[in-house]
């Protein structure tokens, strides 16, 4: 059984370099995630549901799709990342940003989903009641809002941080599967199954896999459940 679990270097490098991209790519989305959450769940504007659906199609589009557009927008010639690169040497392509670039826009949904529904569940007189004693939008909205979703919040950063753990088609379309620099855990396993004889290393990222994705569900649902408690 320890031996089972005794990662060579190659595998504890693609284990360490998932979490480093799920990382990163939970906390440059985290700032998006509460804007266009509060922004569905408070206010009303013409083509609301338009921008909602927009928000969660890389749910329901093939990863490959998703990893092949950030690859045009992206790539060294695509219409964003040919301005990056040529301005300021800054490049997404076939490097671990731009794998975090991938998980991030895929788990993306998921974090602005929670956040949304756990800002419509705060008491919007509560809020009233703070702007009619002076409190500013502003200060309500980090005073009032964010600690009242606080859990819920929570919640949704780590179900993206699990989902961009899980993250394979985009990654491996948009960066490619690199040793070192683009080869997370996902398509570590993914490279061993092509190997003769690398089932067995295969089985043991597939169980560190299940392990973290199973701690990081429990996690998302304790703070789901604490938020739900919080207005039964």
């Amino acid at each position: 059984m320890n031996e089972f679990f005794r990662l060579t270097p190659s595998e504890l490098e693609a284990v360490r370099l998932s979490l480093l991209v799920g990382f990163t790519a939970v906390t440059g989305s985290f700032p998006f995630g509460i804007f266009f959450g509060w922004l569905l769940a408070r206010r009303e504007f013409p083509g609301k549901s338009a921008l909602d659906a927009l928000l969660h199609l890389p749910l329901v589009i093939p990863p490959v799709v998703t990893g092949y557009i950030l690859l045009i927008l992206f790539g060294r010639r695509g219409a964003l990342g040919g301005f990056l690169y040529n301005i300021f040497g800054f490049t997404f392509a076939f490097n671990w940003k731009g794998a975090a670039l991938a998980s991030a826009v895929i788990a993306f949904p998921l974090m602005v989903r929670s956040i949304r529904i756990s800002m419509e569940s705060v008491d919007r007189g509560l809020e009233s009641a703070a702007r009619t004693l002076g409190a500013g939008r502003v200060k309500v909205f980090f005073t009032i809002t964010i600690p009242l979703s606080f859990t819920g919040i929570l919640a949704g950063v780590v179900m993206a941080f699990a989902r961009s753990l899980g993250e394979f088609g985009a990654t491996i379309t948009f960066v490619s599967n690199i040793p070192g620099e683009t080869r997370t855990l996902p398509l570590a396993l993914y490279s061993q199954l092509q190997m003769p004889g690398g089932e067995f290393g295969a089985a043991r990222l597939c169980a560190v896999a299940l392990i973290i994705a199973f701690i990081s569900m429990i996690l998302s649902e304790y703070f789901a459940r604490r938020n739900r408690k919080r207005y039964d």
